[in-house]
């Protein structure tokens, strides 16, 4: 072996090490950024990812038919293909979601490290249920929810990948995709009730999981679009309700993320300006469960456009480059609320 391939093995090795060891703030640990995770996202990707999810298949995966089953599935093969740990013998939890139908939550865990395990988990959530067909029309649902669901697989590749490289984190992340949000939220009722009556727990250590040890929730949904931009008219932009929730020091960590590795998406931490439109649309989705029991609670989106709840809410109506970078950027910024 010559000097330079052992020079850079040794240089790779000690960039591993410190990564795992410095605080946050180093300047050196964000330049030793996981950039390596960004390959695994590509366009043509997340457009399958979206369309198996928008598909006659799926049927508008309305919870209790068949076409959420099949979602439902496809979601769990997904899971268990990149190693997520289920909670018990299924990573399926069953949802009672009122007249008579039942759905499932899809849930697994992702441990920071195995060696020096933490008792801290932050959820990343996401729901997968739509309207269904309704009246002979079926409702793809590609923006709502299925890039949700594409955005959530990517982050659990990105992560687990960066993993099996040797990156530890300090936090644990449980990865949830909902059913049921269309009635009522009650895919994620049911599992925070799962957890308020301590019957989560870890399966690498088998303490119960309960609500204080629960950080942070991060809900994506709804986020493939760039049909609804902010006041300057970009493409390019994201919206995240709920960062006045997070620990002060944790407040301006997507900023600082979309700043320093490149996403450089034009950021609202309000609902288009308002105060009040804020406040109505953060209580729409999953997050609302959480910060309702005092779990500091962020909504990440790209808001309502023309296409939601349309039948032609269609694959091909998303903005791929874009939901890239936004992908992009939730993972490196959940990367630094694990530390």
């Amino acid at each position: 072996m010559d000097k330079k391939k052992s020079l850079l093995i040794i240089i790779s090795f000690l960039v591993l090490s410190f990564m795992d060891t410095a605080p946050l703030h180093a300047q050196s640990l964000w330049a030793a950024a996981d950039t390596a995770a960004h390959n695994l996202v590509w366009e043509e990707k997340l457009y399958r990812r979206v369309s198996f999810l928008s598909d006659s298949l799926c049927a508008g995966r309305a919870t209790g038919t068949v076409g959420n089953n099949e979602a439902a599935f496809w979601i769990t093969g997904r899971f268990a293909d990149t190693g997520l740990m289920p909670f018990g013998n299924s990573y399926a939890k069953h949802v009672f979601a009122g007249q008579g139908l039942v759905g499932h939550n899809i849930i697994g865990l992702f441990h920071g490290s195995r060696k020096r395990p933490s008792d801290s988990y932050i959820i990343v959530g996401t729901h997968y249920d739509h309207l269904g067909t309704l009246d002979g029309k079926m409702y793809p649902g590609a923006d709502s929810n299925a890039s949700g669901v594409a955005a959530l697989l990517s982050i659990v590749d990105m992560f687990t990948t960066m993993k099996m490289i040797g990156k530890v984190y300090k936090a644990n992340i449980i990865f949830a995709a909902f059913d049921a949000k269309e009635m009522n939220m009650a895919g994620s009722q049911a599992f925070w009730r799962m957890i308020e009556n301590g019957e989560l727990s870890d399966p690498l250590t088998g303490k119960t999981i309960a609500p204080e040890n629960i950080s942070a929730m991060i809900n994506i949904d709804q986020i493939g679009a760039s049909l609804a931009p902010l006041r300057s008219g970009r493409q390019d932009y994201l919206i995240a309700l709920g960062m006045d929730t997070l620990p002060e020091e944790k407040q301006k960590l997507l900023s600082q993320c979309n700043r320093f590795y490149g996403t450089h998406l034009e950021l609202s931490e309000t609902y288009y300006g308002s105060e009040k439109f804020t406040r109505l649309f953060y209580g729409l989705s999953d997050q609302k469960v959480f910060a309702e029991h005092g779990i500091p609670a962020v909504f990440l989106t790209s808001g309502i456009t023309m296409n939601t709840f349309k039948t032609y809410d269609l694959p091909e109506t998303l903005d791929y480059p874009v939901l890239r970078k936004r992908i992009i950027l939730m993972f490196q910024w959940i990367s630094k609320l694990t530390d």
